[in-house]
């Protein structure tokens, strides 16, 4: 028995030593996307086709094209790594990443998936929608959900960035995905933030793009020791 007691603690350190080398192999790249100049006035939507829309909207609802936050950074600004991995694979996670259809708008308006993962798509209004997926490298989709509560599960097979979701019944709808073959991208928040976890020590160039501002690049070195900060710099001029 003394040797199966041995066997199984060799098995638990060795075990052990993967998790921590496994813990310690990715480094993290975090930063901002900051605005200058005079933040523009969000749009107000006309939602005045659809009564349940206008209903759901007592105060109004307004544009996500352009969200600058209060610290002066912008939302929704999808940063990914756009070059340095050429060569590796990385498994697609399976859980689904949901795109709600919520108060007649898309929830949330950016957000990005891995080629071959699941975007579950749902209808939680009381009103018809369509979800028109409109890609290129892709194949486009055109689906009617008119059911409260529907729910259907897409996924996009090819790396693309962007690629805009629309509903024809509502024009004022309207959400974008940035699809990759690999798990290292991130969207800004209402601090204008980002992180990218677990990325192999290496020499990348990283992008972020931006609705209405276009796409920056920027070269970044990490490694193990390494977390780097980055900003990105829109102007609204």
């Amino acid at each position: 028995m003394n040797w199966i007691h041995q066997l199984l603690r060799v098995i638990g350190v060795f075990c052990l030593v993967m998790v921590f080398e496994r813990a310690g192999y990715g480094a993290t790249i975090s930063g901002k996307v900051l605005f200058e100049g005079t933040a523009p006035e969000t749009q107000p939507l006309d939602l005045a086709a659809d009564p349940t829309c206008a209903a759901l909207h007592s105060e109004g609802l307004k544009s996500e094209e352009v969200v600058v936050n209060p610290n002066g950074t912008l939302k929704n600004v999808f940063v990914y790594v756009k070059s340095g991995l050429e060569g590796k694979t990385f498994a697609a996670s399976q859980n689904p990443v949901m795109l709600d259809q919520q108060g007649c708008h898309y929830v949330p308006h950016v957000f990005g998936v891995q080629t071959g993962q699941p975007i579950e798509i749902v209808n939680n209004d009381a009103t018809l929608h369509n979800v028109h997926a409109v890609a290129t490298a892709n194949k486009e989709f055109n689906l009617g959900m008119p059911i409260q509560g529907m729910k259907l599960k897409k996924t996009f097979d090819k790396p693309e960035v962007m690629a805009k979701f629309k509903c024809d019944v509502h024009s004022w709808m309207s959400a974008y995905v940035g699809v990759l073959d690999h798990p290292f991208f991130s969207v800004t928040n209402e601090e204008g933030s980002f992180e990218i976890k677990d990325l192999p020590p290496g020499d990348y160039v990283l992008e972020a793009w931006h609705e209405k501002h276009g796409s920056q690049t920027q070269s970044v070195r990490v490694s193990q020791e390494d977390t780097p900060e980055i900003s990105f710099r829109y102007s609204g001029t």
